[in-house]
């Protein structure tokens, strides 16, 4: 691998990093590709290519894997979750759940009752994978 190459993923890296720490702030595509040191354009491309989703499909799928942690272990309001996760509307974090899980968050909670076996293996069954 070239040390360009490596400093690319280096800095893709970098800015998902940055993703799964602020999952629940407002991030955009500027502030993503300021944190990479490139530009928004080359961010876009190249973080798409490097992790085979768009920067906002990534952010989305992690919100609603934290949500789906949250509908199965706690008795919080979906409203609630929602916007403790990051989304700004109810019925955008339901339409992206759905399109993401499934089945819409109040069915999802319903349909899973908290298991009581270790995180980890929860995780990974529960895992999205759209």
């Amino acid at each position: 691998m070239s040390r360009a190459v490596e400093e690319r993923n280096r800095r893709m890296l970098r800015a998902r990093d940055a993703m799964d720490r602020a999952y629940a702030q407002p991030l955009d595509v500027p502030t993503l590709a300021r944190i990479a040191h490139v530009s928004e354009a080359h961010f876009t491309r190249t973080f798409r290519a490097t992790f085979g989703e768009t920067p906002h499909r990534y952010l989305q799928r992690r919100r609603v894997e934290r949500a789906m942690f949250l509908l199965r272990e706690t008795g919080r309001s979906v409203t609630d979750i929602c916007f403790d996760v990051g989304f700004g509307s109810l019925g955008t974090f339901s339409r992206t759940f759905r399109d993401i899980v499934g089945c819409s968050p109040r069915a999802y909670r319903k349909g899973t009752a908290a298991l009581n076996v270790p995180t980890c293996f929860t995780m990974a069954w529960m895992r999205p994978t759209a």
